[in-house]
């Protein structure tokens, strides 16, 4: 087990690094930077914490005594009235919650459009471009409906991209340079997005309970069987999700624009 001491670590990089169960005592990290980073079962005592900015799934959190995790979903909802509708319980909810996103999401496009071609390939504090957003959108929907629910094992197209973090693996294409059109990465968005409707509008109460067929070859999610319900939310999630975020970059891409012109 590697052990620092009185060891001046600053500006490293650590990435790919297994650190379960270490431990952190009188260590410095102000100005660290953590992406996708589990955090789970970690216990702090004696912490300073301001001025951070935390984005990702939080639940059973709990900060000087609190829960907060239902205090941050509640204010989220507040802020967000359509939020509560991505936790469907029935097929007629699940109709509802897509019915919402491609509303959503066809709001964002049309803003998204306005912009300079080259701005939709522009990062925004180290994340995806609004490009590679729909790009990342497009492997969702292939991994968690064409893959784990219609048992496609290799349901990818050249332009999908997954998260950062995930390992290289086989035949899942990962190509970070790519350049594609807006228009030609709304045409897969289109089929994929046209994918979910037909899956959603065929929800009967007994599929929505039942559970995947496991799929051969390598690929995302690992071939196992999965609750039909849990897959759907995945996919809701990373729709509602990512579209804030990127609502969030475009208003800093506008002011980008408007700087430039």
């Amino acid at each position: 087990m590697a052990e620092f001491t009185d060891a001046d670590l600053r500006g490293s990089r650590f990435e790919h690094v297994d650190l379960t169960g270490a431990e952190l005592r009188d260590v410095d990290l102000s100005g660290a930077r953590f992406r996708g980073v589990d955090l789970s079962g970690v216990t702090m005592r004696g912490v300073e914490l301001a001025g951070v900015d935390i984005h990702g799934e939080i639940e059973n959190l709990t900060i000087n005594g609190v829960d907060v995790g239902p205090l941050i979903q509640a204010e989220l909802d507040r802020r967000h009235p359509d939020r509560a509708r991505m936790r469907p319980t029935d097929p007629a909810g699940f109709r509802a919650a897509w019915d919402i996103l491609e509303r959503l999401w066809g709001g964002t496009v049309e803003r998204a459009g306005r912009l300079r071609p080259e701005l939709l390939h522009e990062s925004v504090d180290g994340e995806w471009s609004f490009i590679e957003t729909l790009r990342h959108l497009v492997f969702a929907t292939d991994s968690w409906v064409r893959r784990a629910m219609l048992g496609d094992p290799s349901p990818w197209d050249a332009l999908d991209l997954p998260w950062d973090e995930m390992p290289d693996t086989p035949g899942v294409p990962r190509d970070r340079d790519a350049r594609p059109s807006l228009d030609v990465v709304l045409a897969l968005r289109r089929d994929r997005m046209s994918t979910v409707r037909q899956v959603i509008e065929g929800l009967t109460h007994e599929s929505l309970d039942g559970h995947t067929e496991p799929v051969d070859g390598p690929g995302w999610p690992r071939p196992r069987n999965y609750p039909v319900r849990e897959c759907l939310l995945v996919v809701l999630n990373e729709e509602w999700e990512h579209r804030l975020y990127a609502e969030r970059d475009l208003a800093v891409l506008e002011a980008r624009g408007a700087g430039s012109g």
